[in-house]
């Protein structure tokens, strides 16, 4: 299977179609209720619902996943059957497997219900006919050359005995997703050089500036009281969505001072020190600091 457990949470939908071919007659025992197995319509829509909820016990590959809603629907034309079926799920994975699977199931049901006063039936086809939801709604990548700034805070990098790796890893995910990582500066876990550092950063008029380490609890974490006097707004949902996104991954998240916040036009973000971290958090906000920046910019939500 493939490994979605980097993948944030979101509202994930698709609808898909099957159409089954019948003959006039068939169509008006639908209609006049006089079908020999009862009303298919109402038996292939349990078959549909039961159908999507088991995909993954059907489809080797699928993962399992909670679904939230699904819709059925039938359109009896001049000799055929339409099926469409709607689901919802918030998860981590779309649902695209589960609606074609509804719709197929439904149409086989429907061949089932009906095979007996029709010999002629065809299954025409089975398809996805729209999705919703996932990285594929929101932009894949910072737009007009976004420009950002990278500030390591550790004592022992600084001093070089040890070699930084969560600011490379920031630098590779940003500049992957489009961003022009202008600078790198590492600093002490020091309030003065910290402030220092980002403030001089400002002066450029970036577009982020990300920083990482000194925002646990230890003695020497003293990152967000160097950046707060910084801050001109406080952006404390996309903190919180750093922290919720890492506890579902990591019991102690929660204990992270992780801080975001606009300087001017400059979004600023603090993020946990461990390559591991950075990544989670920079994954669980992504898709917003894109749309961040547009609305600084004055654009439209």
């Amino acid at each position: 299977m493939i490994d979605i457990t980097p993948k944030p949470v979101s509202l994930r939908e698709a609808v898909a179609g099957a159409l089954l071919k019948v003959s006039p007659s068939t169509l008006d025992l639908i209609r006049e209720g006089k079908t020999p197995k009862g009303d298919p319509l109402e038996v292939a829509r349990v078959a549909a619902i039961q159908a999507v909820k088991n995909t993954s016990q059907i489809i080797p590959y699928c993962h399992p996943l909670p679904v939230t809603h699904v819709a059925v629907e039938f359109g009896l034309g001049e000799g055929s059957i339409e099926v469409t079926v709607g689901v919802k799920a918030i998860y981590s994975t779309g649902v695209e497997m589960e609606a074609m699977t509804g719709a197929a199931v439904a149409a086989l049901t429907l061949y089932d219900m009906l095979k007996a006063v029709d010999d002629a039936m065809e299954i025409s086809w089975v398809r996805l006919l729209e999705k919703r939801g996932g990285k594929s709604q929101y932009p894949r990548a910072f737009s007009r050359g976004a420009r950002a700034a990278v500030v390591v805070v550790s004592d022992s990098a600084f001093q070089g005995i040890r070699e930084d790796e969560s600011g490379k890893t920031i630098e590779a995910f940003l500049k992957e997703r489009g961003a022009r990582v202008e600078e790198m500066v590492v600093v002490p876990d020091e309030v003065d050089d910290i402030r220092r550092a980002v403030g001089g950063l400002l002066d450029r008029d970036l577009d982020l500036i990300v920083v990482t380490g000194g925002t646990g609890l230890g003695p020497r974490d003293v990152t967000p009281e160097a950046l707060e006097p910084l801050i001109d707004k406080g952006l404390p949902g996309v903190a919180e969505a750093v922290r919720a996104y890492g506890q579902m991954r990591t019991p102690f998240a929660c204990l992270s001072r992780t801080l975001a916040g606009l300087a001017g036009s400059t979004i600023i973000m603090a993020l946990p020190g461990s390559p591991r971290a950075v990544v989670e958090g920079l994954t669980a906000v992504f898709p917003a600091l894109v749309h961040a920046m547009a609305m600084v910019r004055g654009e439209s939500h």
